[in-house]
């Protein structure tokens, strides 16, 4: 019988990961869009760099932060009792930073095409930039946001690299699903490796295609109430 533990844990890692990739991912961008400062192009290329790098120096990058010797992680070890390493919770790390730049992207994009003007008018009638950015921005980027979410999940659910360097391949414990098809594969368990390839291509496959569905439909509404 097929262990679904690696599929369950796998879609539990991106979900969490989505959290945060949500949070951090909308108040970078916001922040990067307003603010002007010095080093700030730095700072971007600091943002996307985990989308472009080999997700094994990323998760090795992880390691050397928070390993047993890391800043992070001998200070939770020291004073909190804590070990992330070759837990799931480096997992869901590895997860939220590799998907992080997608989310960025998206939404940086989605507020570069919010119009302004509508912002601006909010302001002037006395709302604050908070109630600004959640009745104005956040409505009519909510496109973009939507799709940098689905790309953002599945990149994590599929995140293989820089998982194995930090959360390892604990069976039950730390085995997401790429991590499952690769060793099922390696132990020549072709028709188990083939199984799961099936579970997460159609997962993934499924997200984008509601997606791109969704947004034509849109595009098709908007349309409708220009004509």
């Amino acid at each position: 019988m097929i262990d679904l533990h690696p599929v369950l844990l796998s879609v539990q890692v991106a979900t969490i990961s989505l959290v945060f990739v949500f949070l951090f991912g909308v108040a970078a961008a916001y922040i990067m869009q307003k603010k002007e400062f010095t080093g700030k192009a730095a700072v971007e290329a600091l943002f996307v760099l985990p989308l472009v790098l080999p997700p094994v120096v990323t998760g090795f990058l992880l390691l050397l932060l928070i390993g047993k010797q890391g800043p992070v992680g001998k200070l939770l070890g020291e004073y909190f009792g804590v070990q992330i390493i070759f837990s799931p919770y480096a997992a869901i790390l590895a997860g939220t930073v590799v998907a992080f730049p997608l989310m960025y992207q998206s939404t940086k994009a989605a507020f570069a095409n919010v119009d302004h003007t509508l912002e601006e008018a909010a302001r002037t009638l006395g709302s604050s930039e908070w109630r600004v950015f959640l009745t104005i921005t956040l409505p009519l980027a909510w496109q973009g946001l939507l799709a940098g979410l689905i790309l953002s999940f599945s990149r994590a659910l599929g995140e293989f690299g820089a998982t194995i360097m930090v959360a390892g391949n604990i069976p039950g414990k730390t085995q997401t699903l790429p991590l499952a098809i690769y060793f099922a594969a390696e132990s020549n368990d072709l028709t188990l490796a083939g199984i799961y390839v099936l579970i997460i291509s159609l997962i993934t496959f499924s997200l984008i295609f509601w997606l791109n569905l969704w947004t034509k439909s849109k595009e098709k509404i908007s349309l409708a109430k220009r004509l």
